[in-house]
């Protein structure tokens, strides 16, 4: 590997957090302040631990502490750019909040823990697992787990659950994000996964992006774009809000939240009308068409302007586009899909793919772009309630089968499907689990209606959870364990584009603190687990895990740390040593071990499926008593749940606290000016924000990002409403109702 061992001088860094307007927060110091001195270092190239592009970095190496970061310019996915997270995310391994021991609950001690070490905290938490179990059965034990892990530790995270817990309740944050596009995915084209390499974005003619904020959210892909545009692409963007990448667009189509799928079947409709289909692919490639042809004829342009509220104008235009291009590339994130009915908006998108015929050659692509780090690798090895490693179908009597002999256990040992990850806490409810594991979660700011999430929490008999930082959900808890960072371990994880990297170990964990899947392993064994989970290193679950996904749709099997390294990555599926794997999906001749040599797509007859995409409402629509759209989403310096960016200074003098956006329109009619503050209602809740009054949002709608906790939490208002195949939340679209309030005080 080039420079993986480089000496450096190191110059001082300093670190200061922004001023909280609310009043300063025990967990975010104001002024914490670190100095570093002149000293040797080593560079160890690595990933990014944010988002889905998980760019190159190399990260500066003192002794055992991260200090800084070169730019990794031979990784061909952002050739040494950055963005302001990746650029500051070495600053959180130093942070005064990081946990270095166990902690045990004890409302006596300040801030209702004390320390234990963390030998006695694993004997605990085996302890309260085998009673919980013993005295209400397997089931009543869950587990949540993270898509921002490494694919081993995710890997890992399911054979516990099943193994040894014997539990089938187990699910993970990525329920939060890519599910309703991954069973759109699965239904229309037997795979999930982006079909293209973003490299396909530089030959497209048209660029269609729906409900990404991909300047903000994914921030290097923005630069495939922009470069498509030099090279004369047109750029077609829709959202509720001008979001920056739409500035730069040629065509803005301003959506109201809940309606895309409306959209996409009014595009198909013109494509039709004008004949603007490729035939052959349909006739050759395609199964269903006529059925979805028969089912977009009422979306006439007239029919969808009234329910997109967008113009009939614009819908024409985008139908031209996209009907005469000769190469594009259809990109969606989490503004179709976070719906009670993101499947059928990802299927409404995969119509005028498939319509079109553009899918499977250079230039030609459909993707959606992954929002955690290993959202792609992290579903893909079971530790979603409904798969086994390799994708596998945990109901599929084959499937089962050949994950277990892999595992060395009866077949019947393994449990069946489990509910998803909102399903858990109503389970708990109703007293059907009473102890709860989470690694990397953060439930309390991420889901929907929190406060009821909090109250569950609160209802457990025990709850463990594992983390770097203590964050909001793990102050539930009764035991905390202190975890690994990014940087303090080894493993893969997949991109986006569906390329298996390498994570490099940097620095060792500090004070007692733990990788993550030591700790699940000391669990194990306390519980009589110690076959199938002694592993000395990720390297050894890496190959258990590349023999349990041979033959699967997720195939790693040919996929080697050495392989990684000299490809600087591996676009699965990979079946043997000798391949090199499979960049771009679909393409004549790429490998498929569904098809068997009959079509390119994964299905026995190798020809896609259109589906009919059905038009349904938002769960809550507006009313008289809550006339106004809530939506949220993202900012650029700020990532998830905050548990890590909302610890780094630079990034939170970006963006200190959450604000309302709004537009001048509605603003006018509350009375509201820029600064005010002004409480925003729910069904469920409410909350108090300053009033950042912008242009670039409908009228009808607000929008607040979700990155907080407590008071400033946009989950306290949004709904539980789930996509019923998917059951991703409605994060995207509830009813609310604004009036003008004072500052609160905390």
């Amino acid at each position: 590997m080039k420079n993986a061992s480089v000496a450096l001088n190191a110059p001082s860094i300093a670190v200061n957090h922004a001023d909280d307007p609310f009043g300063p927060h025990p967990a975010y110091p104001s002024s914490a302040h670190q100095s570093i001195p002149l000293a040797e270092e080593k560079l160890v190239p690595t990933h990014c631990c944010f988002c889905g592009m998980q760019c190159g970095i190399q990260l500066r190496v003192q002794g055992n502490r991260v200090v800084g970061f070169e730019p990794w310019e031979e990784f061909p996915f952002n050739r040494g750019m950055l963005c302001p997270k990746g650029v500051k995310r070495y600053l959180q391994g130093g942070h005064p909040d990081r946990l270095l021991s166990a902690y045990e609950r004890d409302d006596q001690a300040p801030g209702g823990f004390r320390p234990l070490p963390v030998e006695k905290a694993l004997d605990r938490v085996a302890e309260e697992i085998r009673r919980i179990q013993s005295r209400y059965g397997n089931e009543a034990f869950a587990v949540l787990s993270g898509a921002s892990l490494t694919t081993e530790k995710a890997y890992l995270m399911g054979k516990f659950a099943r193994v040894c817990l014997k539990t089938p309740n187990i699910d993970y944050n990525g329920r939060l994000c890519m599910v309703s596009a991954a069973a759109a995915n699965k239904k229309a084209f037997g795979i999930d996964r982006c079909a293209n390499p973003f490299s396909d974005i530089l030959d497209a003619e048209v660029i269609w992006i729906s409900g990404s904020n991909i300047a903000e959210c994914s921030p290097i892909l923005t630069n495939y774009i922009w470069q498509a545009r030099e090279h004369g692409a047109r750029v077609i963007v829709v959202d509720p809000r001008i979001t920056p990448i739409a500035r730069t667009c040629d065509l803005f189509l301003p959506v109201k939240p809940g309606r895309d799928v409306a959209l996409f079947n009014g595009i198909l409709h013109l494509m039709i009308a004008s004949d603007h289909l490729d035939h052959d692919f349909i006739r050759n490639h395609t199964v269903g068409f006529e059925e979805v042809a028969r089912s977009v004829a009422e979306w006439t342009p007239r029919r969808t302007a009234e329910v997109t509220g967008i113009s009939e104008r614009g819908i024409r235009q985008a139908a031209e586009w996209w009907g005469q291009a000769k190469t594009s590339f259809l990109l969606h994130a989490r503004g179709i899909e976070h719906h009670s009915h993101g499947v059928e908006n990802c299927l409404g998108a995969i119509n005028i793919v498939l319509a079109s015929g553009r899918i499977g050659r250079k230039g030609c692509g459909y993707g959606t772009i992954t929002g955690q780090g290993n959202g792609q690798g992290g579903r893909e090895h079971g530790q979603k309630c409904d798969q086994l490693p390799g994708a596998r179908d945990i109901s599929h009597p084959e499937h089962r089968q050949h994950v277990a002999r892999i595992w060395g256990v009866p077949v019947d040992d393994i449990p069946g499907p489990g509910v998803d990850a909102y399903e858990i806490f109503r389970k708990i409810d109703r007293g059907e689990i009473r102890g709860l594991l989470s690694l990397c979660f953060n439930p309390v700011v991420s889901l929907p209606n929190n406060h009821f999430i909090q109250k569950m929490l609160r209802r457990l008999e025990f709850y463990v959870a594992i983390d770097f930082f203590m964050s909001e959900t793990a102050r539930f808890a009764h035991i905390v364990l202190p975890g690994s960072l990014h940087e303090e371990d080894e493993g893969t994880v997949t991109s986006a584009e569906g390329r298996v990297i390498r994570i490099r170990k940097a620095v060792d964990c500090p004070g007692e603190a733990r990788q993550d899947w030591r700790l699940i392993q000391g669990i194990a064994h306390r519980l009589g687990c110690r076959k199938g989970f002694s592993f000395e290193h990720p390297r050894e679950i890496f190959d258990e895990l590349r023999r349990a996904s041979a033959g699967g749709i997720a195939d790693y099997s040919g996929i080697t740390y050495e392989k990684i390294d000299e490809q600087m990555g591996v676009f699965w599926p990979c079946p043997n040593e000798n391949h090199r794997g499979t960049p771009r999906l679909f393409e004549p001749g790429s490998y498929n071990p569904v098809a068997q040599g009959k079509g390119p797509f994964y299905f026995p007859d190798g020809k896609a499926r259109f589906n009919v995409a059905t038009y349904r409402p938002p769960a809550e629509d507006v009313d008289e008593d809550y006339p106004i759209i809530l939506t949220s989403g993202r900012v650029v310096s700020q990532f998830l749940s905050g548990t890590q960016t909302r610890r780094i200074g630079p990034l939170l003098d970006q963006y200190p606290y959450p604000r309302i956006e709004i537009h001048p329109i509605l603003a006018k009619k509350l009375n509201l000016q820029e600064g005010d503050w002004a409480t925003v209602e729910s069904r469920r809740g409410q909350c108090t924000l300053p009033v950042q009054i912008v242009q670039t949002i409908r009228p009808d709608t607000v929008f607040i990002p979700y990155h907080w906790g407590g008071q400033l939490s946009v989950n306290q208002l949004t709904i539980d409403a789930q996509d019923p195949v998917s059951k991703i939340p409605e994060f995207k679209v509830c009813a609310v109702r604004l009036r003008k309030a004072d500052k609160p005080s905390r």
